[in-house]
């Protein structure tokens, strides 16, 4: 099928394009991108029989978006989120490429669990899944998972998300097989004695509010020794949901060394709100790393503007609504993030802490690069993964209408803009109102 999306503000930081522009799709392929100027001499070819044309006038054209950190639950936790449930929803939020993280059960520490995530997204997926390994058997830190199998069988990065690795020799191990591989690890950054029995972050409201506290060094000591491995191993180390202003300053400070292989990620809600957020004890507000506090969200939105943190991603973590509805002590850490991610993020556009095309690139270029797959592109050849964003639009969240089986959201009731109205993934067409 022939595909032509007309009058669009095409934005594709691959191609340092930001213009009004024609896109044309054919057989699932860019096939190219069509000029204000050029538009004219093809327009005859457009209007035959079998080409679909879809009118972008007033709205952005983009690339697909590539999430770096998604958990989709599936094997063993489908009563949270299944692989067809997760795929649906980053569709919905223009997201066409999802990196699951192996925490599943059983975790993804072998082949054999990678090859049924792959399989199982092949038959119900709405979106292109790339499977994240363990790096050590079943998450326990106490050996190295078989890091070559699970990549020939198709992990693209591996991390032990949701637990940290740490015993730094076992850490140095993995980060050895990295650089063989030439694939990220993706680390989770907490010391477990520091983090103990914390619930948010250290400060005055957790005293306030009676909840144990988790500071900022209980990240930041971990991102400095995951950076010190880095440099010894020539590994390549990818920092997971950055949330301190400390840690921001150490990766700012590796990169200014020349470690090209020390990239970072954050997530909307450690820019978008703050610890307050935990002020009536609203579990959906519990992550980890904790909200942090005022100061350390705009060192987030400096990091995010000088590039020291090259990747938004989600950290979709999905959980079943009477999990949420519990004790906060007891609650599970984790927001539901696919069908807000573009929303909230496009405020840091309006705020003037990223462009266009500065957004695009962290949102689907350079999470591309980074485990290298050919997404987040318009070139011609390209994958035809689209995403058609209405920023007139506003629109209310309601976690209520998520396609996320998980409706843990600390957003609902926020307006805000940006709405995706049509995303091209896999071939398949998706609209909505």
């Amino acid at each position: 099928m022939k595909v032509v999306i007309k009058n669009g503000r095409v934005i594709d930081p691959s191609q340092g394009i930001d213009g009004v522009c024609d896109l044309a799709i054919e057989d699932g392929k860019i096939k190219e991108v069509k000029s204000e100027k050029s538009r004219g001499k093809s327009q005859k070819h457009e209007n035959n029989r079998g080409t679909k044309e879809i009118d972008a006038s007033g709205k952005l054209v983009l690339p697909g978006l590539v999430d770096l950190h998604v958990h989709l639950r599936e094997p063993g936790y489908e009563y949270k989120e299944t692989i067809r449930t997760g795929t649906t929803a980053a569709v919905r939020g223009g997201i066409t490429s999802v990196c699951c993280m192996p925490n599943t059960n059983p975790v993804n520490d072998n082949s054999s669990v990678t090859e049924f995530i792959l399989k199982k997204a092949a038959s119900e997926g709405a979106c292109r899944v790339f499977p994240i390994g363990a790096i050590t058997k079943g998450q326990k830190g106490e050996e190295l998972a078989e890091m070559s199998i699970m990549y020939e069988a198709g992990c693209v990065a591996f991390s032990d998300d949701g637990r940290p690795v740490m015993d730094s020799l076992m850490m140095r191990r993995a980060m050895e097989y990295s650089r063989i591989l030439k694939v990220p690890l993706i680390s989770h950054c907490e010391d477990l004695a520091l983090s103990a029995g914390g619930v948010m972050h250290e400060g005055l409201l957790s005293v306030t509010l009676g909840l144990k506290g988790i500071p900022p060094q209980a990240e930041e000591v971990m991102v400095a020794r995951d950076i010190a491995l880095a440099e010894l191993t020539g590994g390549r180390l990818h920092i997971a949901h950055v949330s301190t202003e400390g840690s921001v300053a150490l990766i700012r400070s590796a990169k200014k060394r020349g470690m090209a292989d020390v990239t970072a990620e954050t997530c909307p809600h450690y820019f978008s709100i703050t610890e307050e957020a935990v002020g009536n004890y609203d579990a959906n507000a519990k992550v980890n790393p904790p909200l942090r506090s005022r100061k350390d969200a705009e060192a987030i939105k400096q990091g995010l503007h000088d590039g020291t943190i090259d990747v938004i991603a989600t950290d979709h973590a999905p959980h079943h609504r009477d999990e949420k509805l519990g004790e906060f002590d007891f609650a599970p850490s984790g927001i539901s993030g696919l069908e807000t991610s573009l929303g909230l993020s496009m405020r840091l556009v309006d705020e003037g802490v990223l462009t266009y095309s500065g957004l695009v690139e962290k949102m689907a270029l350079k999470p591309s690069g980074i485990i290298g797959i050919d997404r987040g592109t318009l070139r011609p050849g390209a994958e035809a993964d689209v995403v058609v964003v209405d920023c007139s639009r506003e629109y209310r969240v309601d976690a209520g209408e998520f396609l996320s089986k998980g409706k843990n959201t600390p957003f609902g009731g926020w307006t805000l803009s940006a709405k995706p109205v049509l995303t091209i993934s896999l071939g398949r067409i998706h609209e909505w109102e």
